[in-house]
């Protein structure tokens, strides 16, 4: 056999994943972030990146070098090699260069991590635009308790100002993530987790929950609109201008299982209920799941919807449509 076929091959199969990925998107948002949190964490990607290239590099190249000395020559096919002990000095560098690395990757970690729970800096001047988000099924619901607004599946932002986000769930733990903006964060029941974020520039960010949760939550998103300064206050007069209130029975409604389009309201479900406390009602309804597809569980905890278990299903597909059907309005944006 010739001794150039064995190249050959290596070298075709590196060369077909190249061809077979370069149609694919590249378009890598985590990569091209738009705002402070955003950029730490890919500068921290970056870091990893390097080091882990580092390793990959040095591991094949001690692997090339390792056969091709040792490699079998013609006229010592018969030779054993000699004898090898083992050698101090070479134990003590391969345990101390992991040990060396996962420092180096550990410190500016935790100095991220710790720093993306606080205000980006440059800007702990500036008194933060303070949001809470509720998960629900399947929907994404934001209140502006300053701005006595509430949204759901769309969320507008003033650039260039931290924004609080104080995150909860309504039902099952999901995760709220904005990848343009910063990392990902989980929302749970009678819990509250905050998240700081600024987006350096107007312009619209794709969110959505990342949490397997079951069929219903992949379509889970919203947008992330940032405005400039005047142009959110213009937001905030119109929607006081054109939106109806929220009440507290269409507020139950919304938190049944079903998706919804975008809607826009003139205060806030924080009036009657705010979701992170220990001690807030339960708005889960099981029973409901059994018309999407899910057969649902039953909990012994009492559910705020009364057990509502008996409802007739013409009833329940007459209040929860189809998954596919978008449905609701849209006032002021």
């Amino acid at each position: 056999m010739n001794r150039r076929t064995p190249a050959r091959w290596i070298l075709l199969l590196t060369l077909v994943p190249v061809l077979l990925l370069s149609g694919c998107e590249t378009n890598m948002v985590v990569f091209e972030p738009q705002g402070p949190a955003a950029r730490s964490i890919m500068e921290l990607i970056n870091w990893s990146l390097w080091w882990m290239l580092l390793v990959v590099v040095v591991v094949f190249a001690l692997f090339a070098y390792i056969v091709w000395k040792y490699r079998e020559r013609p006229g010592t096919e018969d030779v054993d090699p000699p004898e090898e002990h083992g050698s101090i000095k070479l134990e003590i560098i391969w345990t101390a260069i992991p040990i060396l690395i996962v420092i180096a990757l550990t410190i500016p970690t935790v100095r991220t991590l710790y720093a993306l729970e606080e205000v980006p800096e440059g800007y702990e001047n500036q008194d933060p635009v303070v949001i809470h988000v509720t998960s629900a099924d399947w929907k994404w619901i934001f209140s502006y308790p300053e701005h006595n607004i509430e949204t759901v599946n769309y969320v507008n932002i003033p650039e260039d100002t931290p924004i609080l986000f104080k995150l909860t769930s309504a039902s099952t733990m999901q995760s709220f993530w904005v990848p343009a903006l910063g990392g990902q964060k989980y929302t749970m029941g009678k819990m509250e987790t905050q998240m700081y974020l600024v987006a350096d520039h107007p312009g619209s960010y794709f969110g959505k929950n990342t949490n397997f949760n079951g069929r219903g939550y992949a379509q889970m998103e919203f947008e992330v609109l940032a405005q400039t300064p005047a142009e959110f206050k213009q937001w905030v007069e119109d929607v006081h201008e054109t939106a109806d209130p929220l009440t507290e029975e269409h507020y139950e409604e919304l938190l049944k299982p079903t998706h919804l389009g975008r809607l826009t309201f003139t205060n806030t479900h924080l009036e009657w209920v705010n979701h992170a406390e220990v001690d807030s009602p339960t708005y889960t309804n099981p029973e409901l799941y059994r018309y999407h597809g899910y057969q649902g569980k039953v909990f012994e905890e009492e559910d705020h919807y009364l057990n509502q278990s008996d409802t007739p299903a013409a009833d329940q597909e007459h209040h929860h449509p189809n998954p596919d059907n978008e449905g609701g309005e849209h006032h002021g944006h």
